[in-house]
């Protein structure tokens, strides 16, 4: 038996070896015929992706090695890490369009850092649907491979000094209008914020094409190293022309031929030129970011929009005709459909792993951490077939620890720790296993308190991210005022008695919750507020032995309204819409909030 191993950045090794010596793993027969497993022992290997191959008897297999480490990165040093979250949307500026922008974020990086947080969180800030197809929600994204052009700055893009008519349009009084309109809403409104945007974006994306010369050496490489986004941009142009999703397209632009004359070439260049201008912005975020010592805490979700690029053009590696959800459960009593499809664990392996890895890389090129949406995923996921009521799918599994070893590679590769959302029903295994690969847990104190608050307040992980909620949970004030069971009853998805069982429940765990926060010094006097509650176990997560503590910074001033409201569309609530109660300006200027973080950043230096 001839063997082959090439080794990924070039050279290799060859051997042979003798079938009869390989170890018998199991024996199985199948339909009479006998099968027996042996198992073949490498030799060491460079860390990456290999390629076996073994020939015996007149025939040849390849197959994939991922030589990874067992865990995945971990910053050098030991000390406790504290930061702050906010999406990017619902920050705002003085001088912002309607939602905040790259630019935004920078500047609120650099105030975090001064502060002392060394990560900075927000939610995804990949391509979403915001025109004809309109889907704002992060978690739905158009790729998962690319960046946002919703929160491009334009006044920084170099082309805008070379364009006299952008900077005419711009500068109009009715421009303006349009822009101080969208800056009073409450709401971000997406469709006309994109729409401005476009209009000065689609005059630069022709100045930088036109340029004598042609574009710069740095957008070559650019193209060189991103492969798949001259791809990318035929397919946005095509849905933009066509004004209707992929699966409605003729059978040849639907199994993935695009070609000159089934979209407009000007649309296609202006999804080259702000997809190289978002690189740009995203590239020097980063590093303005770790300049401040607060880096980037990206986060990559567990679907895609089911109309979006990635289904389309990996076709064969997602199960379509399925979707991913969720089995019936005390709350959901119907079962969750979540509306996008999964993975296929079969093809997926079959290609190499090849689109899993990209995604990993794209978020772990700029991010200091980096947050799985649903870790669970990666064991099982709960798969509906089309027509099916969601609480009658079925669990499929994926080869878990093949994934684990990309998700470990990818993060030495690029110097980015791993945290997994494990949070609700999630199987024993799924810890245990992110235990032994060194990925960071979520902790969660409001999910601990509803198994019960001794529990909760008496010992934090030293393996996990510690907060007091979630995007898809109410902010802590709102949890402690019961806003969220009132809603959830208000939306019919909650009878008027279960919600008086839910407040009671709520009430006595509250009471508790002061009770063992006073008694362990955290709360002081007979405070029962919100605001002093919060404080009291801001300051106990600090002190705790949490690796990382996040602070969703709308707490700090006492935000009752929720983010987002699972179970509900835009129709009923204005989920990933509401903008944060103050600008940056003003919050920076809060005495509560530098009060709590200066509290927060003694307490970490005191543990670390």
């Amino acid at each position: 038996m001839k063997i082959a191993i090439r080794f990924e950045h070039g050279g290799g090794k060859r051997w042979v070896a003798s079938l009869d010596d390989l170890p018998v793993r199991w024996r199985e027969e199948v339909d009479g015929v006998g099968y027996v497993a042996r198992g073949l022992r490498l030799p060491p290997l460079p860390l990456g992706y290999h390629r076996l191959r073994v020939e015996l008897g007149g025939e040849q297999s390849d197959a994939l090695v991922i030589a990874a480490p067992t865990k995945a990165y971990a910053p050098p040093g030991k000390r406790r890490c504290w930061s702050v979250f906010l999406p990017l949307y619902a920050l705002h500026t003085e001088g912002s369009w309607g939602a905040g922008d790259f630019s935004d974020l920078k500047r609120f990086a650099a105030w975090a850092g001064r502060q002392g947080s060394c990560l900075l969180g927000t939610l995804p800030l990949l391509p979403a649907f915001l025109n004809e197809l309109f889907e704002p929600s992060p978690y739905s994204p158009v790729s998962r491979l690319f960046w946002s052009e919703f929160y491009l700055d334009v006044t920084q893009a170099p082309e805008l000094v070379q364009c006299p008519s952008a900077q005419r349009r711009l500068n109009s009084a009715q421009f303006r209008r349009a822009l101080e309109q969208l800056h009073r809403e409450p709401l971000v409104d997406y469709r006309r914020g994109m729409a401005l945007k476009r209009e000065i974006l689609e005059g630069l994306a022709q100045t930088f094409f036109s340029r004598r010369g042609g574009p710069p050496p740095e957008f070559c490489r650019f193209l060189k190293t991103t492969p798949q986004l001259e791809d990318y941009t035929r397919f946005r142009a095509t849905t933009e022309l066509r004004r209707r999703p992929w699966s409605q397209w003729p059978a040849r632009l639907r199994g993935g031929d695009l070609r000159p004359g089934d979209y407009e070439e000007s649309d296609r260049r202006y999804h080259l030129y702000v997809q190289w201008l978002a690189n740009r912005q995203m590239k020097r975020l980063a590093a303005h970011a770790r300049r401040y010592g607060a880096g980037l805490n990206l986060d990559l979700p567990i679907g895609t929009h089911s109309e979006g690029y990635d289904v389309w053009r990996e076709q064969r590696a997602f199960a379509l005709g399925t979707c991913v959800g969720a089995p019936a459960d005390r709350v959901w009593t119907q079962g969750q459909n979540w509306g996008f499809p999964p993975l296929h664990p079969e093809r997926i392996r079959e290609h190499g792993y090849r689109y899993l890895i990209a995604c990993l890389r794209h978020q772990m090129r700029y991010a200091d951490l980096v947050r799985i949406d649903h870790v669970a995923g990666l064991h099982r996921l709960f798969w509906i077939p089309a027509g099916v009521p969601a609480g009658e799918g079925a669990y499929v599994h994926y080869r878990a620890e093949e994934v684990y070893a990309l998700l470990c590679l990818e993060s030495h590769r690029q110097h980015a720790a791993v945290v997994g959302e494990n949070l609700g029903v999630v199987p024993p295994y799924v810890n245990s296993t992110m235990s032994r690969h060194g990925i960071l847990k979520m902790f969660v104190v409001q999910y601990e308190v509803e198994g019960g608050v001794q529990r909760a307040l008496k010992r934090v992980p030293a393996d996990a991210l510690a907060s007091l909620n979630t995007h898809d949970m109410p902010p802590f004030a709102g949890w402690w005022e019961g806003r969220d069971i009132a809603d959830r009853c208000a939306l019919g998805l909650m009878s008027p008695a279960a919600a008086r069982a839910q407040h009671q429940a709520r009430l006595r765990r509250r009471v508790l919750m002061a009770r063992i926060l006073r008694r362990t010094g955290w709360l002081k006097g007979k405070a029962t507020d919100s605001s002093s509650v919060f404080r009291a176990c801001a300051e106990f997560l600090a002190a705790s032995r949490a690796g990382a503590i996040l602070l969703n910074l709308e707490d700090l001033w006492g935000e009752t309204e929720p983010q987002n409201i699972p179970g509900t569309s835009s129709r009923e609530r204005p989920n990933w819409r509401r903008k944060a109660r103050y600008s940056l300006e003003e919050f920076t200027r809060l005495p509560v909030v530098s009060s709590i973080l200066d509290s927060v950043r003694r307490l970490r230096q005191r543990t670390g």
